[in-house]
């Protein structure tokens, strides 16, 4: 074999591989657990379950907070408070939650300089009473019995130090929104039911996450100098031998891009803080004491090698339409033979799924049609980002604060 056909090979066959684990892994949870939930969890009503503290952290959130709260205070869970964080908003954020905060009782409002989510999030903690800390983000939509659902995890096992819920977009004017829906569905939700299946989940949804509080202060909360706080704190948490769960009925509505800029801005942060998180977890993650971390190392090293091969075949391909290369005609066969492989699998996956996910969003069949676009679109972003995100994790300065922006809120969701 020459070199060019196992470039063609690997490039090919990778993403093929990790879709047969991901369907499944996804199937076996849902047959071994999920399809067995049907029940509204016992916690949700009971007057002695563990006292929750909800953090809110806020930046320029002045359109959705009283939507994110009202939802929020509507929990079907008693014993619960709730505490947003401004975190140095500069339109009306605050002011709204001052007044929210004046009608609802069960509601505590921060206020603190533009300082990072990490950062509030940590001031959240140091004034939290509950034993489970439960985190969205201030432009979310909590279904009402998420946090219950949640806490059931924490009552059956003490080993459990997070759980991430189950994240749906809400936005879907366009094609962009309605392709996040499917992925959101076929590849972010299918590969957290194989992880928690294989053992290690590589994050959680920062958008909807709930934490054992002494489990997030034995690792010393979150990182306020990476990109993804979310990333690291996973990472964290596992490496200190907590398990982290996954649970699908912790339903959370959130906003998406729907524009390349927005989108392409928000996946480089994503794929830059698991370089960051790789790179300072990496010397702890190979010590044999975390050898079940190994194979979601491996995984992660792995892609990347895939996201650079994906780059030097498209360049070579781009070469051989100009110059001309006889050394091409050889991977040409390999590619022919192994892309309707790939495509197979991944409507394959795509079908279950939304076979599995339908049963909390019934409308994401209307977007069927624009997720079968995804390996030609989002396998090229997702290229981009992690080939351009690498080097930058390398280099950032270690301990520089995390701040963040008003992100792109879609088109459905703009003046």
């Amino acid at each position: 074999m020459t070199a060019m056909e196992a470039l063609a090979l690997f490039t090919m066959s990778y993403p093929s591989l990790m879709a047969t684990v991901w369907i499944c892994g996804g199937l076996y949870y849902f047959f071994h657990w999920e399809r067995k939930q049907t029940e509204r969890p016992a916690s949700a009503i009971a007057p002695n379950a563990p006292r929750v503290s909800v953090l809110v952290p806020c930046h320029n959130e002045g359109e959705n907070i009283d939507e994110t709260i009202g939802h929020l205070i509507r929990q079907n869970y008693l014993n619960l408070e709730i505490i947003a964080i401004n975190d140095g908003s500069r339109d009306d954020t605050g002011n709204r939650l001052d007044a929210l905060a004046q009608q609802y009782s069960t509601l505590k409002v921060l206020h603190q300089s533009n300082q990072g989510k990490a950062s509030a999030m940590n001031n959240g903690l140091a004034h939290a009473s509950g034993d489970i800390i439960v985190g969205i983000d201030g432009d979310a939509v909590l279904d009402y019995d998420a946090v219950a659902w949640m806490v059931e995890h924490f009552l059956r096992s003490p080993r459990v130090g997070s759980v991430t819920g189950n994240p749906r977009v809400r936005t879907r004017s366009t094609a962009i929104g309605k392709i996040q829906t499917g992925e959101f569905s076929s590849i972010i939700g299918l590969i957290k039911r194989a992880q928690r299946i294989y053992g290690m989940v590589f994050t959680i949804s920062g958008v909807i996450c709930a934490f054992r509080r002494s489990a997030l202060e034995q690792v010393g909360g979150w990182s306020t100098d990476m990109i993804t706080e979310d990333i690291d704190v996973s990472w964290k948490l596992q490496l200190s031998r907590w398990q982290i769960r996954y649970e699908p009925h912790a339903i959370c509505w959130v906003l998406m891009p729907e524009t390349l800029r927005g989108l392409f801005r928000q996946r480089l942060r994503w794929a830059q803080g698991g370089a960051e998180a790789f790179l300072r977890h990496f010397g702890k993650a190979i010590g044999w004491r975390n050898r079940r971390f190994w194979p979601l190392l491996a995984e992660y090293v792995i892609s990347i090698v895939w996201c650079y091969s994906m780059l030097a075949l498209i360049v070579l391909g781009l070469c051989d339409l100009t110059l001309g290369m006889p050394s091409w005609d050889t991977a040409e066969a390999v590619l022919e033979w192994s892309v309707g492989l790939l495509v197979f699998l991944c409507l394959l996956q795509f079908c279950v799924s939304f076979f599995i996910d339908s049963r909390y969003d019934h409308a994401m069949a209307n977007c069927l049609f624009w997720s079968i676009w995804y390996p030609f679109f989002y396998w090229i972003l997702n290229m981009m980002t992690a080939v351009i995100a690498f080097p930058k994790a390398v280099v950032r300065r270690r301990g520089q604060h995390a701040i963040w922006r008003s992100p792109d809120r879609g088109e459905s969701f703009r003046e």
